[in-house]
């Protein structure tokens, strides 16, 4: 019996939703399976990149110009998602990667550098084997509708709003 790829979206304003989609690669991995992991509007090399030193089997790409949460995203921004979406939806329809992770999608999709139609059509068009993940504040209703997993990290509390910023290793 062929095995069903799924759909999951961590979304919410809490931490852990790259991180839990992290979780969920290295768990791929060590099962020998293949992993993709797109990252829209990140450019840093974050500590997690650095995994690809250790999984011949991951591959980690970033879709990103620079950080635009204080600004308002460029036409470089947009063509930036637009050619990492054409990238993973080929994968995905391939079947390329046994997982595919499109990490902050849902960021780019809330500043209308995609279109949630288009990434609905190119989830329906996936080869049905390949396991997604979808992280992001902002989930459109339309991509949770279509997902087979959804969890909502909820910020109970966290130390940035005592001035903690960002920690190597643990953070980044």
């Amino acid at each position: 019996m062929e095995e069903r790829g799924y759909i999951r979206i961590y979304t919410g304003n809490g931490q852990g939703k790259t991180t839990a989609a992290f979780g969920l690669a290295v768990r791929a991995l060590e099962a020998g399976r293949s992993v993709f992991i797109g990252q829209f509007v990140k450019s840093m090399k974050y500590n997690e990149t650095g995994l690809t030193n250790h999984y011949p089997a991951l591959t980690i790409k970033q879709y990103g110009c620079s950080c635009f949460i204080n600004r308002s995203p460029a036409s470089e921004d947009a063509e930036a998602a637009a050619h990492g979406w054409e990238e993973c939806r080929r994968f995905l329809k391939e079947g390329t990667f046994d997982m595919v992770v499109l990490d902050e999608l849902n960021i780019a999709l809330f500043y209308g550098l995609l279109s949630s139609e288009d990434i609905l059509a190119g989830l329906r068009e996936r080869d049905s084997r390949v396991e997604v993940v979808i992280t992001g504040r902002y989930a459109p209703q339309k991509l949770i509708d279509a997902a087979d997993l959804v969890t909502e990290m909820r910020e109970v509390t966290h130390y940035y709003s005592r001035g903690v910023l960002s920690r190597f290793g643990f953070d980044r």
